[in-house]
């Protein structure tokens, strides 16, 4: 039972569907239309449902050019860690990151020859996270041009309070450190908990970060392949775009169509979508308590991954053998770093009688140990 790669189970907006559906009925796939200064009209069309979203959700003001598509949310990762590759200098050639972490943001700095640096997460007794802010200070002050932001945290579930993200801009500012913060699970929030943009937070702030976003996560449409890189800095801007040109692609054409469907007629899925998904988290949280004695499991305030610590299981390696006594298929916690050592990150972003049934193997594999 496959619940390990970062998409769901659910069918996509009927809306999505039936605009890619005109579009393949029409059955003329040829280069998407905007790539041309003469036809930019889809494309700005599309930026400016990104930027009514940021309005209306955030009270984000920002401006179609501020908008630049891309195709995912791990290219703009990359792009941003070459574009300072390419720009920074010998003496500041350090990335920070905040481990456990996804692993595309722990490889972005290497993938750049830039030299990783770690500020990790601190797992409370209690299993929730918060920063390390000793280490994260230290972190910005070592030569550091970039810190990698990802708020809602995969795989740990922190949605990042206003304060911590005042706290982490202020100390990256000091050091003229560039945020660049992966807010692709920014739609998939719990009760009780609010994302902020850390660009809203200051228009100095703002200047200094570049957002990243994307409808693939919240509307199940990973593999459309479109999303949105945020800058407000028109040097910054130039800056990204010419570490992407003639390495990056533009979005496909089937990206375009189902991004601007999902963002324009997809909420009343996403509204039906979030209270199952909250189900499925508690359901979740309850069983681990209730079922799975010696596993822990950090309750995600977002995002539809939950981060089990399964150390007191005293287990070789619980991804190998959940996987192999089960029949269970998760993420090994090993592949997000620093901390990750004895955890695996479970998809709860499906039918409730799947979360079960896995729940149920994972159990009886364990009292068969």
């Amino acid at each position: 039972m496959p619940l390990f790669v970062a998409d769901m189970d659910f069918r996509s907006p009927e809306p999505v569907a039936r605009a890619l559906r005109a579009y393949i009925d029409a059955g003329v796939f040829g280069y998407p239309r905007g790539l041309h200064t003469s036809d930019r009209a889809q494309v700005h069309e599309l930026a400016g449902l990104v930027v009514d979203r940021m309005a209306r959700r955030y009270n984000w003001q920002i401006a179609v050019d501020d908008v630049v598509l891309i195709p995912g949310v791990v290219p703009g990762l990359n792009i941003t860690c070459h574009s300072f590759g390419a720009s920074s200098n010998l003496a500041q050639r350090s990335v920070l990151v905040q481990p456990p972490v996804y692993p595309p943001i722990l490889a972005g700095p290497t993938n750049a020859h830039l030299q990783r640096l770690e500020s990790p997460l601190h797992c409370e007794n209690d299993g929730s996270y918060s920063i390390d802010w000793d280490s994260f200070r230290s972190g910005v002050a070592q030569n550091t041009c970039l810190f990698l932001l990802c708020n809602p945290h995969n795989p740990v579930g922190r949605v990042f309070r206003r304060q911590e993200l005042e706290r982490m801009a202020e100390i990256c500012l000091s050091a003229n450190v560039t945020i660049c913060a992966d807010e692709i699970h920014s739609d998939l929030l719990f009760e009780s908990h609010e994302h902020i943009p850390i660009a809203t937070l200051d228009p100095e702030i703002a200047r200094h970060t570049i957002t990243l976003i994307a409808p693939s996560k919240t509307f199940n449409l990973a593999g459309l392949q479109c999303a949105f890189a945020i800058i407000s800095n028109s040097e910054l801007r130039h800056q990204f775009r010419s570490a992407r040109e003639g390495l990056v692609p533009w979005v496909n054409a089937m990206g375009l169509i189902g991004a601007e469907a999902a963002y324009r007629d997809g909420q009343s899925w996403l509204d039906q979508l979030l209270p199952y998904l909250q189900a499925n988290r508690d359901f979740l949280w309850d069983f681990v308590n209730r079922e799975l004695p010696g596993m822990r499991m950090t309750k995600p305030e977002g995002t539809y991954l939950a981060w089990l610590d399964c150390r007191e299981l005293k287990l070789d390696n619980p991804y190998e053998f959940f996987l192999k006594h089960a029949r269970v298929a998760l993420n090994d916690g090993r592949t997000f770093g620093t901390g990750g050592t004895g955890f695996v990150r479970l998809n709860f972003g499906c039918p409730r009688s799947i979360l079960e049934e896995a729940l149920n193997r994972i159990k009886l594999s364990l009292a068969a140990v």
